[in-house]
């Protein structure tokens, strides 16, 4: 679908629903999955956003623990080797995270203070701007999608699947992007239950997301958890 045609679609709806969890999000795997727990971690970019943790990283690689990797274009630039590297490791998938790190919205709504999209158009552009960046370096599409914040409007959600990505936020906040110490992303990573999809961040190398992560992960696999990336569950 081109940008004038999903204009001419969605242009003149107005969306009924805003924020983390609104039709057509998955906040969770589907129920047939067992103990089962998907991974996820942002990299947001832009000046304050564009670090690595390659501690987190390297603990996962450890610990041979999948995950999906939500990356905006303005990370990716901004890390163009450790990208290749991520991409080329199969324990990891490489997902959509948008071109500028925007709330998806098709009326400018904002969220913690940034501002989101402003109408149909500028949704297509957030989201295809960072598509077409990850299918050139991958060659192929991304599958999934999360926007800048998580935050979306239901008209924002009927685009992305109309641009055959799913968006897929999250039931367990991990890490409040990157803002909880080491013992607080511990003790929120273990209310996951079965199904659950956790979000962290992987671009604040001094928060204390590695190091809470490599507490609760193994508690979790002692508890007869076992990690998977979305693709081994989700569809489109």
């Amino acid at each position: 679908m081109t940008r004038d045609e999903v204009v001419a679609r969605y242009g003149s709806i107005r969306p009924v629903a805003w924020g983390l969890d609104v039709p057509g999000v998955t906040t969770m795997l589907p129920p047939t999955t067992g103990r089962t727990i998907a991974l996820t971690f942002d990299a947001c970019g832009g000046p304050l956003g564009s670090g690595y943790d390659q501690a987190l990283i390297d603990f996962l690689r450890r610990q041979r623990v999948p995950a999906t990797l939500f990356l905006n274009s303005r990370w990716i630039d901004a890390n163009r080797p450790v990208f290749g590297e991520l991409a080329a490791d199969p324990l990891f998938e490489i997902a959509n995270h948008g071109t500028q790190h925007r709330p998806l919205s098709v009326s400018g709504q904002s969220a913690y203070g940034i501002m989101g999209t402003h109408d149909a158009g500028e949704v297509f552009d957030e989201i295809t701007g960072n598509r077409d960046k990850l299918s050139a370096l991958l060659g192929r599409p991304p599958r999934f999608f999360r926007a800048g914040t998580a935050h979306c409007d239901d008209v924002a959600t009927r685009i992305v699947a109309d641009l055959d990505e799913h968006i897929v936020n999250f039931d367990v906040n991990g890490d409040a992007g990157a803002t909880y110490p080491p013992d607080q992303v511990e003790r929120a990573v273990l209310t996951a239950r079965p199904g659950s999809i956790i979000i962290g961040h992987m671009n604040h190398p001094s928060g204390g997301t590695a190091k809470g992560m490599a507490a609760a992960l193994p508690r979790l696999i002692g508890a007869g958890f076992r990690f998977v990336r979305l693709s081994d569950f989700l569809t489109l």
